[in-house]
């Protein structure tokens, strides 16, 4: 029975690659789906997970089967026999290594620019806008243009490596069993990384390595944010408040200021409110040159404040940091009850952000973005029972459709396990 089984891709490879495409690439929207965007099981948008499926299996398992068997078969004959020698063989083989550039170049140069990637694009613009009669091919196609030379880059360096293993070792009936492989161990890897992260939910839909999908990765394992009046305690840090009537050029007015008298903005927040514009700066200095850059802030237009900023004490060794996001039904309340909460808690919140946005829905969706350090250092039960006061503040406010919360411990020496996660919170420990 198992021998029967283990020959049916041998035997029928195109009907398994079609079978195997088409649950790879539902599998990695369920995924995207239920760990990245936190949905329950019955918010799940079968819909949706119909259409990439549907694409997996006629164009990863079709059209792609097509070009990487039967086409390039004919193209390089001896492309099978390639691919069954030794390493010792391969390396002695010196038509077999022209030919296996010559189909990671037909691949990666001309297949994905401009057949799979022109397609996922418009699949994904089908699904996001509802339906094949909303969707606005154009518009999908001019994104792919913008964002093409940034999708090849960040596509080359995961499928090149992984396109030549395929061509090189990979039997021909199993180049397309690989092909969905690497993609469904893609998307794992993002869900793993930024589960529960809903505005990144978006980048990675389809599971494709796209450079907002590559993008998610880096920025998870690359950058954490620092507070830089605390990291460069030798130069001057100072807050700087500016607020007025909306008008062209009131960014480049105060940068310019600021850098043409010595000054650095760090970190800083500008948006438009009604007709006025606001302004938060974090700005440091040189200590000689920070009196002249003060005086230097001047706008006919803006009502400009400054204050000194100093570091805080440095937090214990083994505290936590905790990211919270909430997405629910606009309503009033809910940053009132998860601050209540975040205070009652003891976290103390080093940067929070919420905006009204409009679902597809037609609803207006309030989130709230929250990052926060403890005041003092937690233990794995106090953690736990934070969990669950977040877990009972989601079951408790009628239309909050995600809660999620990051917990990330600071700790000396080796990585611990990531602490355990409850319900729709997901938690990690890295070592800072």
């Amino acid at each position: 029975m198992f021998q029967r089984l283990t020959q049916i891709p041998k035997t029928y490879p195109f009907l398994f690659g079609m079978s195997f495409s088409t649950i790879k690439t539902s599998t990695s929207d369920l995924l995207v789906q239920t760990v990245i965007e936190k949905r329950k099981f019955e918010e799940i948008d079968w819909k949706r997970n119909a259409s990439f499926a549907t694409f997996g299996m006629l164009y990863l398992g079709g059209v792609q089967y097509a070009l990487y068997v039967p086409i390039m078969g004919r193209v390089f004959p001896n492309a099978a026999k390639f691919a069954a020698k030794s390493v010792a063989e391969k390396v002695k083989d010196a038509k077999g290594i022209a030919a296996l550039a010559g189909q990671v170049i037909l691949d990666q140069l001309i297949h994905h620019p401009l057949m799979y990637f022109p397609a996922f694009y418009i699949t994904k613009e089908v699904v996001t806008s509802g339906g094949l009669r909303n969707a606005d091919i154009m518009k999908a196609l001019n994104t792919y243009k913008q964002n093409m030379s940034d999708d090849l880059l960040a596509l080359w360096k995961i499928w090149i490596p992984s396109t030549i293993l395929n061509f090189a070792f990979m039997p021909m009936w199993a180049r397309i069993p690989w092909v969905a492989s690497t993609s469904l161990i893609w998307t794992c890897i993002l869900s793993g990384m930024r589960g529960g992260e809903v505005h990144v939910g978006d980048d990675l839909m389809g599971g494709a390595v796209t450079a907002a999908s590559f993008k998610v990765a880096e920025e998870a394992y690359s950058y954490r944010t620092i507070n830089s009046a605390e990291a460069d305690p030798h130069l001057s840090h100072f807050v700087v408040n500016a607020s007025g009537p909306d008008s062209t050029g009131l960014v480049s007015s105060l940068a310019n200021s600021i850098a043409e008298n010595g000054g650095s903005i760090n970190r800083s927040k500008m948006v438009r409110l009604g007709g006025e514009f606001i302004m938060q700066l974090h700005v440091a200095s040189e200590p000689e040159k920070a009196e002249s850059m003060l005086r230097s802030l001047s706008h006919p237009s803006l009502n400009i404040t400054t204050a000194t900023l100093s570091p805080k004490d440095v937090r214990p060794s083994d505290s936590v940091s905790v990211k919270v996001q909430v997405v629910g039904l606009d309503q009033i309340g809910i940053l009132a009850r998860v601050a209540k909460l975040l205070a009652s808690s003891g976290l103390n919140v080093e940067q929070l952000q919420t905006s009204v946005r409009e679902s597809t829905k037609k609803e207006r969706v309030f989130v709230v973005n929250v990052d926060s350090i403890s005041r003092f250092s937690l233990t794995p039960k106090q953690i736990e029972r934070l969990k669950e006061s977040f877990e009972n503040l989601r079951v408790d406010m009628v239309g909050v459709k995600k809660l999620d919360m990051r917990v990330t411990k600071r700790i000396e020496g080796e990585e611990e396990d990531p602490i355990g996660s409850k319900s729709n919170l997901v938690t990690r420990s890295t070592r800072r």
